[in-house]
């Protein structure tokens, strides 16, 4: 066996046992050259094998990466070989999307998280170490509800940015924003009632309030101006609403923000009918304008708006550090905290508020939105060059997930089964109504560093398209 394919076999095996893994740097020419006694010509051919067998890649002035896809590739059946698509329900569909992502080394595309590689983890983790030499800082009592003194002062100043005057005994500090939203919904509605939601809305909300045995009111929402209010009006005389959950700034899936004026009409509307409204702001800071819009909790008077948020997508992915500002029912959301979790930890807190106080926020912020806009207008081009003629986007004024329409004869979750085979994740419409009656609209998630694989994996994503296009239209004689 010559020398060269030797050594390529060799990183092949690396990378099949899991000492390299999708998305890894492997070795420096020079640095294998070294290691393993090889001429620098040797390295090159081995590493120019595996490039065109698709194992690695070569990222100009940065090295040769593991292809994200090829350990997936090399696997006898795809995650998804054996699941009924037509009938198989959401939470199984993104839980099988995310195994395949973690376990498979597929392209997120399809994923709910950003890239945790946005974040200042490291920092906020030398925070959360030190507080272990510093125990008084923290302890049992410090742990209850509604949480750490000084990160809800933090996020009072926060609120401030936005022209809102929220004192930090108005906010109650929670394990993420579902649990918020579950603490608001808990607060505002019991087993049996019905919550008006957004469609297409994010499927997490709707597997919230299922889980407490209330029902689902999907309410059409409109690509650029948010919830359909007078379909909403119309589903009030009709039935009763015991609260509406929405998403009024960077909604996922669709990316748009409500205009002002719509949000002020919905919120007084809403307290005219006592109906309380428990908004997912989870996206706020990531804004792709030169100034914030507005939640719809800026026009709240009556106290009928519980505001939810987190870090998770806007500083700390994984921390699960959360709150709400629940208005009127912001003691019973307290004491539902107590009652559910009875303390929350900490560390994670303290330290998330003194990266908010002593380092650049802001900075990071800025940083963060400049990222994000930019992978925006990158996959958009990508998408334009390469998916099928009469493909439609959303035009997201934030957030890091784009809505994409494909052309009527393509099915989103065919679509899904051939990317996932192709060592791809895209998000299938389906998920996003439990009428799953969106079939050909998938969302994509620019959020991930833009390298080639990335670019490679959305134009692949296209010409799949492409090619089961043409394979529903007859053949022209």
């Amino acid at each position: 066996m010559k020398l060269y394919v030797s050594f390529a076999a060799r990183i092949r095996a690396m990378i099949d046992e899991g000492v390299l893994r999708p998305g890894d740097r492997i070795f420096s020419v020079r640095q294998a050259s070294q290691k393993y006694g090889l001429s620098i010509s040797t390295v090159l051919r081995s590493y120019l094998l595996l490039e065109q067998e698709g194992v690695i890649s070569s990222h100009p002035q940065s090295g040769y990466y593991v292809t994200l896809r090829k350990r997936l590739q090399q696997k006898q059946s795809s995650p998804i070989k054996d699941i009924n698509l037509s009938e198989v329900d959401a939470s199984r569909l993104v839980l099988t999307t995310l195994k395949s992502i973690r376990e498979f080394g597929t392209v997120p595309l399809g994923s709910p998280f950003p890239d945790p590689q946005l974040f200042p983890l490291k920092r906020i983790h030398q925070y959360e170490k030190a507080l272990t030499d510093d125990q008084g800082e923290w302890g049992v009592l410090s742990d209850l509800p509604p949480g750490n003194e000084m990160l809800r002062q933090q996020i009072a100043r926060r609120y401030l940015t936005y022209g809102m005057d929220v004192s930090p005994d108005d906010i109650v500090i929670t394990h993420g924003a579902t649990e918020a939203i579950t603490l608001c919904l808990q607060a505002v509605a019991k087993a049996g009632d019905i919550i008006a939601m957004e469609s297409p809305g994010y499927y997490a909300l709707a597997h919230t309030v299922e889980r407490l045995g209330m029902k689902v009111a999907e309410v059409a929402t409109d690509p650029e101006a948010g919830i359909d209010l007078q379909a909403l009006r119309a589903m009030t005389e009709s039935v009763r609403i015991a609260a509406v959950i929405l998403t009024s700034n960077f909604q996922n899936p669709l990316g748009f923000v409500m205009p002002d004026a719509k949000k002020q009409a919905l919120v007084a509307f809403l307290a005219e009918q006592g109906i309380p409204l428990i908004e997912d702001d989870v996206y706020s800071e990531l804004y792709f304008s030169d100034e914030p819009p507005l939640p719809a909790k800026a026009y709240d008077r009556s106290g009928m708006v519980l505001h939810c948020s987190s870090f998770s997508k806007s500083l700390a992915p994984g921390y699960r550090v959360g709150w709400t500002s629940a208005g009127r029912y912001r003691q019973q959301v307290e004491q539902l905290m107590f009652l559910n979790s009875l303390s929350l930890t900490s560390a994670p807190q303290i330290a998330i508020a003194k990266f908010m106080q002593r380092d650049s926020f802001e900075q990071h912020l800025k940083q963060l939105r400049h990222t994000l806009r930019s992978n925006y207008v990158l996959m958009r081009n990508v998408i334009a060059q390469s998916f099928p003629p009469g493909t439609q986007l959303s035009d997201p004024k934030g957030g890091y997930v784009i809505w994409v329409k494909l052309p009527p004869a393509l099915d989103a979750l065919t679509l899904y089964r051939a990317a996932i085979d192709n060592g791809i994740t895209v998000a299938p419409g389906t998920i996003f109504s439990l009428k799953k009656d969106l079939t050909h609209y998938i969302r994509l998630n620019f959020s991930h560093l833009w390298t080639l694989a990335i670019e490679q994996a959305v134009r692949d994503v296209g010409a799949l398209a492409c090619e089961m296009l043409s394979s529903t239209q007859p053949d022209q004689a």
